[in-house]
């Protein structure tokens, strides 16, 4: 069964790589928002949309790229830690 999983993934890998991968740039970080923001406009509050998954496995990117790439706002980290030490 895993075998006939993974002949499906390769036969449309091809098309699917361009709008799905791990952005290791701005760029392609930005090509990833645009296309969330895309799917969210389709796909709206939709659970059951067949894109609903795509659009929550493209956030988990781009969540994923924020975290390595975009340092905090120095204001919001003052403020979380004040109140740790209150």
């Amino acid at each position: 069964m895993l075998a006939t999983e993974v002949r499906k993934a390769a036969n449309v890998w091809s098309s699917i790589s361009e709008i799905l991968f791990i952005p290791h740039t701005e760029r392609e970080y930005q090509a990833l928002t645009v296309l969330l923001d895309n799917l969210i406009d389709k796909v709206g509050e939709d659970e059951i949309h067949p894109l609903a998954s795509l659009m929550d496995v493209i956030g988990v990117l781009i969540e994923k790229y924020e975290d390595d790439h975009v340092p905090e706002l120095s204001g919001e980290r003052h403020i979380a830690n004040t109140t740790t030490h209150k």
